[in-house]
């Protein structure tokens, strides 16, 4: 079977050395949504993000703002990304290299404007 983006083709070897996974997609209706889900909720979440960057940018002022919530946030999304890197997991890769963008914007955006 054939699928453009290749993710079907990196699942199908993943399960073909082991056993213990499940395939992909997902033949269990519900799973299968969530298979397909997760990439939905991997670009919604970071948007929801960016109205955070967005205020602070244009407003040039990041009162109320945790530099060190935000900035943390960085090193576990980085964790996330290398993770997800590794495992070849699109989902983990796409929704981590968001919301690392959005979290530097938004820590840049504090230490310049706090």
């Amino acid at each position: 079977m054939v699928n453009d983006n290749g993710l079907y083709h990196v699942q199908k070897r993943k399960r073909a050395h082991d056993k213990k996974l499940e395939p992909y997609p997902h033949p269990h209706k519900f799973k299968g949504f969530i298979d397909h889900l997760v990439y939905v909720v991997g670009i919604l979440g970071p948007m929801f993000g960016a109205a955070q960057v967005y205020k602070i940018w244009s407003t040039q002022n990041a009162a109320g703002v945790s530099l060190l919530m935000f900035g943390s946030h960085i090193v576990f999304n980085l964790v996330w990304l290398i993770y997800g890197i590794i495992h070849k997991e699109k989902p983990i890769v796409l929704m981590y290299s968001l919301w690392f963008i959005i979290n530097i914007l938004i820590t840049v955006g504090t230490i310049l404007y706090n």
